[in-house]
């Protein structure tokens, strides 16, 4: 019973003993926060909240510098945590959550272009996070283009990486105002990389071409049936050169498509090359050098008309009439998850003439066929 009691005085008398905020205390565990801050992170962690729980008032430059260490390692812990989650979501293909997980890490890191592009991404797998996915997009392409990394995200080279980005950004657009869309889809071609290759983006380019094809058509339409101006002539104009860079676009989505796809796509390409061009001379040429030429960029506006060259004129036949001719019409048309909507537009002047009395003439009516969408490439970016 002696012993007892004597064990329990002692346990009592140490319990009793309160750490004090002492100058001494303070120089010793500081002391120890410092000699472990850098290589023994968990035990200067413990002496700098044991120092900020013994002195709470204290404001000196110790306590200062003390409480920003606690701060940034439960920062950096609470970040690990988050970190792994998003991993996770990443690997079990969750684009929701990894979207939802990613938004918190560049909330505290929002310089992590890592962290962007997988945001980025989620938008090619889930449609419903495209418009969100975007705006990742462009500020992983910003980061980059600022000397921030793109690996392990795209391990291959930085255009690949940006030309990833912007087909994104490109696709994103599309979806709200395609015609907007187009210097994305041709940037994102002209990068150095595989995207170049790729011809689900020369058919959505298409049909972004189309979208202006359909515009231009619709601006034409109150010029049918009356006398040409220099107005409808410029429209005109306009409006064959937009069908011409559909066709350019076309022509290389067939030519890179797999055999699945080819020959809806070369059945496409067909009927708006003939209406074009009232043949299909030529069209086998294009195809087989398209892949050669440059992309071409939007034009600026056709706003004035060539000069006309001057011709002599022939001398009248005896019992002449008038010269009746009527010019073609050429389908536009935009593509919208694998199916194509056709409005026509005229090829040549489309004007027929009587004596001299020149009026423009309604196109032709055509048929809209389905075009297939080709299989999007699967994309180049891999898990960390």
């Amino acid at each position: 019973m002696a012993l007892v009691a004597v064990l329990t005085l002692s346990a009592v008398s140490a319990w009793a003993q309160a750490k004090e905020c002492t100058d001494d205390f303070k120089t010793e565990t500081y002391g120890k926060w410092y000699a472990d801050r850098k290589d023994n992170q968990d035990a200067a962690y413990a002496a700098a909240k044991d120092y900020v729980a013994v002195c709470p008032t204290d404001e000196s430059q110790y306590a200062t510098v003390l409480k920003k260490f606690i701060a940034d390692y439960d920062k950096i812990h609470s970040n690990q945590k988050l970190g792994t989650d998003f991993e996770a979501a990443i690997k079990a293909n969750n684009y929701a959550e990894t979207m939802r997980l990613g938004r918190q890490i560049v909330t505290a890191t929002p310089d992590n272009t890592i962290v962007y592009i997988y945001m980025a991404n989620t938008g090619l797998a889930d449609p419903n996070l495209l418009a969100e996915s975007a705006q990742a997009a462009k500020k992983a392409i910003e980061l980059i283009e600022a000397g921030k990394p793109f690996t392990p995200a795209y391990k291959d080279s930085k255009d690949l990486a940006l030309a990833s980005l912007t087909y994104i950004v490109a696709k994103a657009t599309a979806k709200t105002s395609p015609v907007d869309s187009i210097p994305f889809f041709i940037k994102a071609a002209k990068y150095n990389s595989d995207i170049k290759k790729n011809a689900l983006l020369y058919n959505e380019l298409a049909a972004a071409h189309g979208a202006r094809v359909e515009k231009l058509t619709a601006d034409y339409q109150p010029f049918i049936g009356k006398p040409e101006t220099t107005e409808s002539k410029l429209i005109l104009a306009n409006l064959n050169q937009a069908i011409d860079l559909q066709i350019d676009a076309l022509a290389r989505a067939t030519a890179y498509a797999d055999a699945a796809n080819k020959p809806a796509l070369m059945e496409r390409l067909t009927e708006l090359y003939k209406f074009r061009n009232k043949t299909d001379t030529g069209l086998d040429k294009l195809l087989a050098e398209v892949q050669t030429k440059p992309l071409p960029d939007i034009p600026a506006p056709i706003t004035a008309l060539p000069e006309p060259t001057a011709t002599p004129t022939p001398a009248p036949a005896s019992g002449g009439g008038g010269n009746n001719t009527t010019g073609g019409a050429a389908p536009g048309g935009s593509t919208t998850n694998g199916s194509t909507s056709r409005s026509l537009g005229p090829v040549n002047s489309g004007a027929a003439k009587t004596g001299t009395t020149t009026t423009t003439t309604a196109p032709p009516a055509a048929t809209a066929k389905p075009t297939p969408k080709p299989k999007p490439r699967r994309s180049n970016h891999r898990s960390r």
